[in-house]
């Protein structure tokens, strides 16, 4: 009975193996060189305005690039305070917002 549970072990093994070596081969597919924009409210409640409004802070940067590898991007290319087309482009009449209620966008790309 044991020799017969071995052999049925056996050749549960050796099948999962010889399933393994027959799949067909896929070629991987590099990542898009796509570059999108996200707005974000500058009163988000998390206190990122601080570092993403200015350029030259290291922690924008830091923030930039933690925001666009969470949404499946390798870096940010570009942030800061949105222009005005950015966000209004869609609005037929102009809407005048204060600069700290400007949204902040920041461009992800490859």
């Amino acid at each position: 009975m044991r020799r017969a549970i071995a052999l049925i072990g056996l050749f549960g093994i050796v099948g999962a193996g010889l399933s393994l070596a027959v799949l067909p081969s896929t070629k991987t597919v590099a990542a898009s060189n796509d570059q999108r924009i996200f707005l974000i409210p500058a009163s988000d409640g998390y206190g990122v305005a601080d570092c993403l409004s200015s350029k030259t802070s290291e922690c924008g940067k830091i923030v930039a690039d933690a925001w666009c590898e969470a949404q499946g991007f390798a870096k940010a290319t570009a942030f800061g305070i949105a222009s005005r087309e950015d966000f209004t482009g869609s609005v037929s009449k102009p809407v005048i917002t204060e600069p700290a209620e400007q949204p902040l966008s920041i461009t992800c790309g490859g």
